[in-house]
């Protein structure tokens, strides 16, 4: 089974390292001076207790050829239709694909672009480009979640994660899932980078409004057929329990002035039609501004 992760951060550069350690047929698909130096010297995977490295069979994605079984989508949310397309045309209606970007509605990106078969997913991981060629992941945090109405297609990606020794779920309920993730990072996403602050301070200083953009969140999901309300105090709960200077991928890319995912992350909340979100609006507005 031949499998493309394309792009290779701190999610897709782990998956790639550990599936090409299990001796999976694996490319992953990069750009610039990262994949010059995966390609010349491996992928250099930094734990906590442990480094290793593992040679990988690297790619931009215009090199692609042939016919991919499963494609990893471990970019950027809004890179995810460009990165579709420089890819399509290794991809066929028996192609299975799976994206692990930010958001709750990749997967309708990609079966509006696509006749193979999508599932939708999420991953939890602590992981970063530290310099080129090199993935830092913090922590034992890991866990790969996804699922889909082929069950087939499901067990396939499940293989692929047994034989990689990654944790993973396979949820009967996925879209829950994937809300689940999503209220927490879309909440302290939009709250660290409108504050310029900490997931600590946040939680310190502007504890209801926290509480009440959760709330928001928690309406929108309900639009969509998620109940969420639980997940509100969990949140919360989350919050106050990670490292007080904690923040979040899209407030460090608004402070290194890189593009950043506030239209999945703030805008997907703050526009959706029939929910009142005015404090997501506040914040939404106020941030594309900045951009």
């Amino acid at each position: 089974m031949r499998i493309a992760v394309v792009g290779l951060g701190g999610v897709g550069g782990y998956l790639s390292a550990c599936f090409s350690k299990a001796g999976l047929d694996v490319t992953g698909f990069g750009r610039g001076e990262h994949l010059d130096v995966i390609k010349q010297k491996g992928i250099t995977i930094v734990e906590d207790e442990t480094t290793w490295n593992e040679a990988l069979r690297v790619l931009e994605s215009q090199e692609a050829k042939g016919h991919f079984d499963v494609v990893l989508f471990c970019v950027k949310s809004y890179d995810l239709e460009d990165a579709y397309k420089e890819i399509a045309h290794c991809i066929d209606e028996k192609s299975i694909l799976l994206s692990f970007s930010n958001g709750v509605n990749n997967s309708d990106i990609l079966r509006k672009l696509s006749n193979a078969i999508v599932l939708d997913g999420a991953i939890y991981i602590l992981a970063h480009i530290k310099e080129a060629g090199v993935i830092r992941k913090k922590g034992k945090v890991f866990a790969a979640v996804f699922g889909g109405d082929d069950t087939q297609s499901v067990e396939k990606v499940a293989a692929l994660f047994e034989d990689a020794k990654l944790r993973y779920k396979t949820p009967e309920d996925i879209k829950t899932a994937l809300w689940k993730k999503y209220i927490f990072i879309s909440a302290f996403a939009t709250l660290t980078s409108y504050y310029d602050i900490s997931i600590g301070a946040v939680y310190k200083d502007h504890f209801q409004e926290a509480r009440q953009l959760l709330e928001e969140i928690a309406q929108a999901a309900k639009f969509y057929g998620v109940d969420l309300q639980e997940e509100v105090q969990k949140s919360l709960d989350t919050a106050s329990k990670v490292p007080y200077d904690s923040s979040t991928s899209m407030h460090k890319d608004f402070i290194n002035h890189k593009k950043v995912e506030l239209e999945a992350l703030s805008g997907f909340v703050a526009n959706t039609q029939g929910v009142d979100t005015p404090l997501m609006q506040k914040y939404y507005k106020a941030l594309q501004q900045r951009l």
